[in-house]
C-alpha cells in the first residue's frame, strides 16, 4: 500500500464541466493515479462506473483502451461527450443505471468514484450535485451495490478500482470483494482536508460516531481487487 502526493498530471487538461457535475478532485486525481499503474494496450475493455466529466474515461482512452462510461446524470453524460469531442477521443458514454446499461457486457478494467459521503435518510438524491456525493447512512448504498454485481462485470483476470472515503470502512469493501472470490487490498491512501460537504455535516457525523470529534482530515482509500 502507498501513501501518494497527488498531482493533476495524469488528469487530462482543460476539462470543462456543466452545472452540477462533479470537478476532478483529490479522490479523481488518487484514481487516476493508479489508473496510470495498470497495464491499458490498444483494445482494453475499461468501463467507468459514475463517469462526472469524463475525465479517468479519457485518461485510459489516450492509452488506447475501449472505453464505456455510465453516469445516472444527464449533465455529466453531455459533459463527458463535450470532454470526448474537444479532446478527440473515442468515448462510448451511456446514460442510466451502470448494471442496466452494462447487463451481459464484461470487461478488463473496472474503475469508479462512486458517491460515497454518509448522509441522513435511506434514499438516494434523484437530482442536484449532491447525486455525485450522498451514499446513505453509511456512505455505502453504491459502492455494496458495485461489488454486489462486480463479478458479472469482469471478465477472469479482470481488474477493480475503486476510491471512496475511509469513513466508509475500506476492511469493510475489501472483505466483501475477497468473500466473492477476488483478490483484494488497498492499494493507496491519500490524506486530505475536509471539505464543504463534510464540514457541514459535522454534527450530523460525530453524533452517528462516523467521526472523532474536531477530525479536520478525511483519508482516501483506493482499492484494487483482481478477478481470478
Amino acid at each position: 500500500m502507498t501513501s501518494t502526493a497527488l498531482t493533476l498530471g495524469v488528469l487530462p487538461p482543460g476539462l470543462i464541466a456543466l452545472p452540477t457535475v462533479y470537478r476532478p478532485q483529490a479522490d479523481t486525481r488518487l484514481l487516476a493515479e493508479s489508473l496510470a499503474r495498470e497495464t491499458v494496450r490498444p483494445g482494453t475493455d475499461v468501463l467507468e462506473i459514475g463517469t462526472g466529466t469524463g475525465a479517468l474515461a479519457l485518461h485510459a482512452a489516450s492509452r488506447g483502451a475501449k472505453v464505456t462510461a455510465v453516469d445516472v446524470s444527464a449533465m455529466a453524460v453531455a459533459t463527458a461527450r463535450m470532454n470526448a469531442w474537444l479532446h478527440r477521443l473515442p468515448l462510448r458514454v451511456l446514460h442510466g443505471d451502470f448494471a442496466a446499461r452494462t447487463a451481459g457486457q464484461k470487461f478488463d478494467l473496472v474503475l469508479t468514484n462512486p458517491p460515497y459521503v454518509p448522509a441522513p435518510g435511506t434514499r438516494l438524491p434523484s437530482r442536484g450535485p449532491q447525486r455525485a456525493w450522498d451514499a446513505g447512512p453509511d456512505g455505502r448504498m453504491i459502492i455494496d451495490r458495485i461489488c454486489a454485481r462486480l463479478p458479472t462485470l469482469l471478465r477472469p483476470g479482470g481488474v477493480l478500482l475503486m476510491v471512496h472515503s475511509g469513513l466508509c470502512g475500506a476492511e469493510k469493501t475489501v472483505a466483501h470483494l475477497v468473500d466473492t472470490g477476488f483478490s483484494a487490498d488497498i492499494a493507496a491512501t491519500a490524506s486530505v482536508p475536509w471539505g464543504p460537504v463534510l464540514r457541514s455535516r459535522r454534527a450530523w457525523l460525530e453524533g452517528e460516531g462516523l467521526v472523532p470529534e474536531a477530525e479536520e482530515q478525511e483519508e482516501l482509500v483506493l482499492i484494487r481487487a483482481q478477478q481470478p
